[in-house]
């Protein structure tokens, strides 16, 4: 089986869960997007109205703005595999509540088992901290490495806050371009 047909197995899988009330706002699973051979994930918290909306992560206007910084740092969508935490909107986009991260943790888990990435690239505090370490500091914090058994873990500022604070535009780009170098460096292409 390919890794396409196991993470559509796992898609068909997800989009029937009922373990948190999530799932009777959703209009969609918003499951994930990319390359299922991708050597490079990068994670999110949950997602928002439009991914609700299209079942697919970051396509609103943080996701156009992720797409501008990848242009800018020269990572191919062709190489990536993008996706959340939560496969499932909260309520006004609230932060996903401790109990719905449980609860939706294993499908990401099986996510990168089947797609065995070599690195993952945290989109804001909330990703870090339940990918990285509870305690992450994303504005002291992001941009720095961390192996954890065979993954090699970073973290950047999540799109969504650089819509509401272009200062840190200039250090989200400066990230991405080191992730670019480190992609390359370690040859993660598919």
């Amino acid at each position: 089986m390919t890794n396409e047909e196991k993470l559509k197995e796992l898609y068909d899988k997800c989009k029937k869960c009922t373990k948190c009330e999530l799932h009777n706002t959703r209009t969609n699973c918003v499951f994930g997007k990319g390359n299922p051979n991708a050597r490079v994930m990068f994670v999110g918290e949950a997602p928002g109205e439009n991914e609700d909306l299209q079942g697919y992560p970051f396509v609103g206007r943080a996701g156009k703005l992720l797409d501008r910084f990848f242009v800018a740092a020269g990572i191919s969508h062709d190489n990536i595999y993008i996706a959340n935490i939560l496969k499932c909107r909260p309520p006004k986009n609230r932060d996903p509540l401790p109990s719905e991260e449980e609860c939706c943790i294993e499908y990401l888990r099986e996510q990168v088992r089947i797609i065995k990435p070599y690195m993952i690239v945290c989109l804001g505090r909330i990703a870090a901290q339940v990918i990285i370490d509870p305690n992450y500091r994303i504005t002291k914090e992001h941009g720095t490495w961390v192996q954890k058994g065979d993954l090699l873990l970073t973290a950047v500022y999540h799109p969504a806050l650089l819509l509401r604070d272009p200062r840190k535009n200039e250090e989200m780009l400066k990230d991405l371009v080191a992730i670019k170098e480190k992609i390359d460096e370690m040859d993660l292409k598919v």
